[in-house]
């Protein structure tokens, strides 16, 4: 990868993982459209994977005493199942296909969640079976499960407070999944210290924030930002065909 590209890498990560502490959402939504137009989309997931467990793994280290088993569970098992599914239709699809399902999910995530979508199916166990079903297919196939998990803490009314620590919690047990179900992306130590620089520059970025933007307007800027990447990323495969 040219000098550039190594730019545009930490360019990348850094916006996530800014966004990410921001709003306590979006590292992939924001990231993963761009990180497989970079590096394509087989390399663009697993990064996406593992940068997102990693900073949830940090999130977490402070907020695990909220964290609700009983939801959880169901969530992580079903997403535990579905993982593997994710990879193999990657694994099936020429890139330009690719391209359209990655930019498809997150494009169609993204307006679900602006739309707030209600529905029953998204309730009790089976509400949570269903979110972490989607979500952990999504994770492994295009790197972005968190929408499902929005959805069904949405229908479930949990507050900012609640979901925030659940979803940093579903977020380390998904791409741990999809991790040791994709594999580990094949940067170089330059890329890799790039990469961890990034992230840990992104969070003291993204707190630093959290206190003079309004959660409202950072949590549409990050939806519209991840809507024109999944757009984007359509139009690339589309022209691939």
């Amino acid at each position: 990868m040219a000098v550039t590209g190594e730019v545009l890498l930490a360019g990348i990560v850094l916006l996530g993982s800014s966004v990410q502490w921001l709003t306590g959402m979006g590292f992939a939504l924001v990231a993963v459209p761009a990180l497989v137009l970079l590096l394509g989309p087989a390399e663009g997931v697993v990064l996406a994977n593992c940068a997102a467990g990693a900073i949830c793994c940090a999130g977490l280290a402070g907020s695990w005493r909220r964290v609700r088993p009983a939801s959880m569970v169901p969530l992580c098992a079903a997403a535990a199942c579905t993982v593997p599914v994710g990879t193999w239709l990657t694994r099936q699809l020429p890139e330009s296909w690719l391209m359209l399902v990655m930019g498809g999910l997150v494009t169609v995530a993204v307006l679900l969640v602006l739309r707030g979508a209600r529905a029953t199916s998204l309730h009790g166990t089976k509400g949570a079976v269903v979110a972490g079903a989607v979500g952990g297919f999504m994770n492994s196939a295009a790197g972005v499960g968190g929408p499902p998990m929005s959805l069904y803490a949405l229908n479930a009314g949990w507050t900012v407070g609640e979901f925030v620590p659940n979803a940093m919690f579903y977020g380390v047990v998904v791409n741990a999944f999809s991790v040791a179900s994709n594999g580990i992306p094949g940067l170089n130590r330059t890329q890799w210290a790039l990469v961890i620089a990034a992230m840990a520059t992104g969070g003291v970025i993204g707190r630093g924030l959290a206190s003079r933007i309004p959660e409202n307007r950072a949590r549409l800027l990050v939806l519209s930002l991840a809507l024109m990447g999944g757009v984007t990323a359509v139009g690339k495969g589309l022209r691939g065909l």
